[in-house]
């Protein structure tokens, strides 16, 4: 069996090995990497060899360490070791890859969804069932493209709504406030001033993953996107993608207990910053610290640096992404749509989920 990961801005990683009576056998690890001294190779295989095939993905590079860094405390290594464009946690990733417990990309068809104009509310309740679903085994992964006609903002899962929001700015603007399930920031929404999209898919695709290690796996498509309309891009701390120009992204996620995350993304397309600034009450403090301070100002990195339509830009990242990956053009179901409008009207919708951080 063989198992491969590419490390986000390293090296190719791959496992192959045998399963004999329930543990691990003849592990031989490669790669494009650099590992130095060349002894510290069969080390590596050695701390894999007879390991269960139950053992975690945290345990096997704990495995990994340690059998390093026992070999050079007993000096039987050449010099000290260097791994260069990898770590022991690409190499148990691989490991649980060579035994169908991560999956790659490759290992699924993602279901494409551009269901068109919807309440954002129902939007953001889509995140929960279409995420509750794949958990359920009633859908495959997804990608998602948000449209919507009204002004909104939402909020992370962890915001404060008094903090975040100023109500006289909300009023004034008629802004309809949502709150997501997943974390993350603020996102000031009016129709047509940004490209979001929610991609769901199985735990398994990011076995082994850190968070942050997470946000770039799932993300790299979008550079890829970003290239093909002419934006140089760059991953930006934990979760943000920018440009020389300035930020581009934010992205968030939300974990199941069933196995199922969710993952989206937010790009300003061409955002008012006054009408954003008198409802966000964070955004000022943003927007100040680079200098902005004056009406009349756009957010449009998307815009100013493609000269494309939004719906232009949406086209090519969908294009991108099945240029990338397996997908199936698919659609909403009734009952989906169904479920979403239940939970905007128990949840979305409430006081009590708006406001559960007052």
């Amino acid at each position: 069996m063989r198992g491969e990961y590419k490390v986000p801005g390293g090296k190719l990683v791959a496992v192959e090995l045998d399963v004999v009576d329930g543990a691990l056998s003849d592990v031989r690890l490669s790669g494009d990497f650099f590992l130095e001294p060349d002894e510290a190779l069969a080390v590596i295989d050695g701390a894999l060899e007879g390991l269960p095939t139950t053992t975690a993905t945290h345990a096997l590079a704990e495995a990994v360490d340690a059998a390093l860094a026992e070999a050079a405390t007993a000096g039987t290594l050449a010099g000290p070791v260097a791994m260069v464009g990898f770590d022991a946690r690409s190499v148990a990733v691989a490991a649980r890859r060579a035994l169908g417990l991560a999956t790659t990309w490759e290992d699924h068809t993602f279901e494409v969804l551009r269901p068109g104009p919807l309440p954002v509310r129902t939007l953001a309740a889509l995140d929960q069932v279409l995420t509750e679903e794949l958990a359920e085994g009633l859908r495959g992964p997804t990608l998602r493209f948000w449209d919507w006609d009204e002004r909104a903002v939402v909020i992370g899962s962890f915001q404060s709504l008094s903090n975040e929001l100023d109500p006289v700015g909300v009023a004034k603007h008629g802004v309809t406030v949502v709150r997501r399930i997943s974390g993350g920031g603020a996102m000031f929404m009016e129709a047509g001033n940004c490209v979001t999209f929610s991609l769901v898919v199985p735990a398994s695709l990011v076995d082994g993953l850190s968070f942050e290690q997470s946000y770039a796996f799932l993300d790299a498509w979008v550079l890829e996107a970003l290239a093909s309309i002419g934006v140089e891009a760059y991953f930006s701390g934990m979760n943000d993608v920018a440009s020389p120009a300035g930020k581009l992204a934010g992205s968030a996620q939300k974990r199941l207990a069933g196995g199922a995350v969710l993952h989206h993304m937010t790009m300003a397309y061409d955002i008012d910053s006054d009408k954003m600034l008198e409802v966000l009450r964070i955004g000022r403090e943003k927007l100040s610290d680079k200098g902005t301070k004056s009406a009349n100002k756009r957010v449009d990195p998307l815009r100013s640096q493609t000269g494309m339509a939004r719906e232009a830009i949406v086209d090519a990242f969908e294009a991108s992404f099945k240029r990338l990956y397996r997908t199936v053009d698919s659609e909403l179901r009734p009952d989906e749509l169904d479920r979403a409008e239940k939970l905007v009207a128990t949840k979305f919708a409430t006081p009590e989920w708006i406001a559960r951080v007052p």
